[in-house]
């Protein structure tokens, strides 16, 4: 069980950092603006059966771009010196990144949710059952790359170096995970290139919610991403802020 304190600490956190959301949603609709361009102009090109294969790749999509550029918040904090103000304060270090990646979560589950509902028009098929399930494995991937993104920013504290560390990870990663195109159709060594990066077993998992398949590796990726990177984060919140 957590201390009484994590978790009042991590719900003050998460209510100051999603009260802007909720005053202005902009950021939902803008979350949303580039997975609809792609639903309307790259998911007819793959024909009337395509939607139950395309969505769930670009849910993860969803989740990677959206939850990996979430550090890009912290890095005006950490210049004005609002994060060393909030270090010598009794809130749980813990809470600082938890709190954080709790508000991203949940406008990512939001954005999924209006995306699959969206994607519905078009021709995707889902039931409720399997929405929950293809939420949740969003929200788990959220929370891994989201704790890895904040303590990135934490460390590099520079938009320009933060953003350089993105362009060099985030593009390669999706690309081989094959959220737009089976990795299967490329030559061999593409394929088993693709098989090392975790997000494709990811993204496997979330097609096998909707389609016939395994999600046994897929899930036990999702699962040491989010212990990997929930460590990474914690330790480099409690590393800076001692």
């Amino acid at each position: 069980m957590l201390p009484r304190n994590l978790l009042g600490d991590t719900w003050l956190v998460f209510c100051r950092v999603m009260l802007p959301v909720v005053r202005n949603p902009v950021a939902i609709v803008f979350g949303i603006a580039q997975p609809l361009l792609y639903l309307g102009l790259f998911g007819p090109l793959l024909g009337e059966g395509g939607w139950q294969w395309f969505v769930p790749g670009l849910l993860v999509q969803m989740a990677l771009f959206g939850t990996a550029y979430a550090g890009f918040s912290l890095l005006p904090e950490v210049r004005t010196g609002v994060m060393e103000r909030l270090r010598v304060t009794p809130v749980s270090r813990i809470a600082l990144l938890v709190g954080r990646v709790g508000k991203d979560v949940v406008l990512l589950v939001v954005q999924s949710l209006l995306i699959m509902l969206a994607a519905m028009l078009f021709g995707f098929r889902a039931t409720a059952g399997q929405m929950l399930l293809g939420l949740g494995l969003v929200a788990l991937l959220g929370i891994a790359i989201g704790s890895v993104s904040y303590a990135i920013a934490l460390k590099v504290k520079l938009e320009y170096v933060f953003a350089s560390v993105l362009s060099a990870s985030i593009v390669p990663l999706m690309l081989l995970s094959g959220v737009l195109l089976p990795m299967s159709n490329g030559p061999q060594w593409l394929y088993w290139l693709s098989r090392i990066n975790p997000l494709a077993h990811v993204v496997d998992a979330e097609r096998s919610i909707f389609n016939p398949g395994t999600m046994l590796y897929g899930l036990i990726s999702v699962a040491a991403l989010v212990l990997v990177g929930v460590f990474y984060g914690v330790r480099t919140f409690n590393k800076e802020s001692a």
